[in-house]
């Protein structure tokens, strides 16, 4: 098998040849490839670039195309801030009170800049790989986070509690207006894979209760919009996602990619025969600050857990610092070909 088909077999529940690999490295890969942060979102040919050049690297099979978390954000309104250096960044709301979601403007989120770097970066990765190498459209956010940065999130949790019901929903089916177009964009480009974000859809920022009534439904359309665009869908929700995993699954989602924090064993039993898992290697405490050998410690605990089970796909939990030594991305994914 190649790449591709290593990663598209876990997805669809075969098993593949060895252990697939994903990375979620556009922090880094940019980094080894000389390419700054502001240069990065804006140019379609250095993203391009630089994944070729990580996967020429390090050999793995699926390429995620990712930019920051604001681009989605930035397409409806969202003032956002651009550091040379980090990814983008929301600080202020696109509006002030719930009540103004009637004067929002529809959106063509085409026409902003870093949504058409992203969607023209995955088509030159398309020309580039062809069917060798997995790529994976990340569209940024669902509509429950994308909702949570055009109103900001402290208002948007108030506003879920308080808030004119009509008028929250009216929010979420705009975000999700945003998300579709994203998608489809995606699709276009011919992204083998699409996927989304929810981080602030956990338990970590909300309850069980309020994600099962206000993000469920929208992450289990998006999942339903990529099928219907031929695609699988990926999900990744950040934090401790033990008591919702059943849901998630349960949105049709192909794949979840969780972090570190959620319990890999509650997942492997949770999403068999549903969902494949994709992860959870701690991105911060384990390879940016970790040693090789711990690196490979932590990799053959997780693909023990998951060694009977063709629904696996080895990533970090979230995205890898740009600072994480070469070496121990090395042994990851040395470890993950390795294993028997």
């Amino acid at each position: 098998m190649n790449g591709r088909e290593r990663i598209m077999a876990a997805l669809g529940g075969r098993a593949p040849d060895k252990v697939p690999v994903m990375l979620h490295n556009f922090l880094m890969a940019a980094e080894e490839n000389g390419v700054s942060m502001g240069l990065f979102r804006r140019s379609a040919k250095d993203i391009a670039a630089s994944f070729i050049r990580a996967v020429e690297t390090y050999g793995y099979d699926g390429v995620l195309v990712d930019v920051d978390t604001a681009m989605l954000a930035g397409a409806v309104g969202v003032p956002v801030d651009f550091p040379d250096d980090k990814p983008a960044r929301c600080h202020d709301p696109l509006i002030h009170s719930l009540e103004e979601v009637r004067d929002l403007k529809p959106a063509n989120v085409g026409d902003y800049f870093s949504v058409r770097a992203a969607v023209e970066a995955v088509s030159l990765l398309k020309d580039h790989f062809k069917d060798e190498v997995a790529v994976r459209g990340n569209c940024d956010q669902d509509p429950f986070s994308l909702a949570g940065l055009i109103r900001s999130f402290d208002a948007w949790l108030v506003d879920l509690v308080e808030g004119d019901e009509e008028l929250v929903w009216r929010i979420l089916e705009y975000a999700a207006d945003a998300t579709r177009q994203f998608l489809k964009l995606m699709a276009d480009a011919r992204a083998d894979i699409l996927s989304n974000g929810d981080s602030p859809a956990g338990p970590d920022m909300i309850s069980p209760r309020m994600y099962r009534t206000f993000a469920w439904p929208f992450e289990k359309a998006m999942a339903a919009e990529s099928h219907r665009l031929g695609r699988p869908y990926i999900l990744h929700i950040c934090g401790k996602t033990d008591h919702i995993l059943a849901d998630m699954a349960a949105t049709g989602a192909d794949g979840l990619e969780l972090d570190q924090k959620t319990d890999m064993r509650l997942a492997r039993g949770l999403l068999e025969n549903k969902a494949a898992f994709v992860g959870n290697i701690d991105p911060s405490g384990v390879l940016a600050l970790g040693t090789p050998g711990l690196v490979a410690a932590k990799t053959r605990e997780l693909l023990e857990v998951f060694a009977d089970t063709p629904g696996f796909i080895l990533n970090a939990g979230c995205a890898i610092p740009a600072e994480t030594p070469s070496a121990n991305l090395k042994a990851m994914i040395e470890t993950a070909r390795s294993f028997r």
